[in-house]
């Protein structure tokens, strides 16, 4: 989407006028924007990510067998799944 938004902003670009060039101020202000945003959705999602990671390499350090057990199980219903279709 952002792709797409940045095209269109250098696709008007050769667009004389007020309006194409306060069109082209706000589209860019826009952008400026969401890339904002999702740069501090990308963080989040990264520190979250990480979080995840190390409860579970805890978890599997303090419970190995069952980790085992669960991974186990994991692999048999995916198996079947794909042995269906």
């Amino acid at each position: 989407m952002v792709a797409d938004a940045e095209e269109l902003l250098i696709s008007t670009a050769n667009q004389t006028g007020e309006g194409a060039a306060v069109a082209r101020a706000r589209i860019q202000k826009s952008l400026q924007v969401v890339k904002g945003r999702l740069s501090t959705a990308e963080t989040a999602l990264i520190d979250r990510t990480r979080l995840a990671a190390k409860a579970t390499d805890q978890y599997v350090h303090d419970n190995p067998w069952k980790a085992i057990g669960i991974c186990a199980f994991a692999g048999v219903v995916v198996g079947m799944l794909v042995a269906r279709r």
